[in-house]
């Protein structure tokens, strides 16, 4: 669920605890964002974010190793977690959340459309989860915005 009321709970959430949010997305391309600011008071902790689609810009923006772009590719678990740690630390947040993967409706590679990976990254090390979605390219990005926020969720405890 990625309704207001689920949305404005993880923000009261990180209000109480005195916390800030930032997001770096890819295939999401804003949605993830957007989703957050519907929440009125939603400035109260969410710093911002980054949309990186483009490969070149998770390095440049989000601070993801060019080294680990050219030998994983965009849509890696490892990448997910270094865009966490990026919209994070670029943002002056203490959470990243990150999005990342195969919306369709092709693949340009060899994963298969619905392989994403959502990442958070706090104190401690990111944590990433792997997804196989199913559905059309509008599934699949707004059930990632729901698997970012039950993972923020998780991490809050």
């Amino acid at each position: 669920m990625t309704g207001p009321d689920r949305v404005g709970a993880l923000l009261a959430r990180l209000v109480a605890r005195g916390e800030t949010l930032a997001v770096a997305e890819s295939l999401t391309g804003g949605l993830l964002a957007a989703t957050i600011v519907d929440v009125p008071g939603a400035s109260a902790v969410f710093r911002g974010g980054l949309v990186v689609y483009a490969t070149d810009l998770k390095a440049s923006l989000a601070g993801v190793p060019t080294p680990l772009l050219s030998a994983h590719g965009p849509v890696d678990p490892a990448v997910a977690a270094a865009l966490a740690a990026g919209a994070r630390d670029r943002c002056g947040a203490d959470w990243g959340l990150a999005t990342t993967g195969v919306a369709g409706p092709d693949s340009p590679g060899e994963l298969p459309v619905g392989r994403v990976y959502v990442a958070v990254a706090g104190p401690g090390e990111p944590v990433v989860r792997e997804l196989d979605l199913s559905g059309g390219r509008a599934a699949v990005r707004h059930g990632t915005v729901a698997a970012a926020l039950d993972l923020l969720a998780e991490a809050l405890g």
